[in-house]
């Protein structure tokens, strides 16, 4: 359960596949450091693509005069929008993952220091709790409430 400082730069980057068959021992080594980084970078481009996108398609407004079509536009705006925000917050966690990895500290549950493990990081990777620390905390969440 150590942390590596080990650059990902130096190492190529690997398959999901080869990354899944590698042992326990091989815990965020530069190799899987490297694939996720990628991920990440790949993940983060995506997003910010995304908002150009919705930045242009909102410039783009065309005044109708029904009010149904009006309606209609609007919403699909507001709906538009809220996808961005989501897009934004996630964002900014993929941001944060990326200067884990810069930091080593990449994998690393961050209430218990355990490792995450890399079937859940593949799923999202992103994710900064084990399984059973992101399980405890909704339990919490759904008993108290936020």
């Amino acid at each position: 359960m150590t942390k590596t400082n080990k650059s990902p730069a130096e190492a190529p980057i690997l398959t999901e596949e080869e990354i899944l068959a590698m042992s326990d021992k091989d815990y965020m080594n530069p190799a899987q450091q490297a694939f996720f980084k990628a991920k990440l970078q790949a993940l983060e481009k995506e997003l910010l693509k995304n908002a150009g996108e919705t930045t242009e398609h909102l410039r783009e407004t065309v005044l109708v005069p029904d009010p149904a079509d009006r309606a209609t536009i609007e919403e699909e705006h507001a709906l538009e929008l809220r996808t961005r925000d989501r897009e934004r917050k996630l964002l900014k966690k993929v941001q944060q993952s990326i200067v884990a990895i810069d930091n080593g500290e990449y994998g690393w549950c961050e209430e218990t220091g355990e490792p995450i493990g890399i079937p859940r990081l593949i799923a999202r990777p992103t994710a900064t709790l084990s399984l059973e620390a992101q399980q405890r905390r909704e339990l919490k969440q759904k008993l108290y409430g936020d």
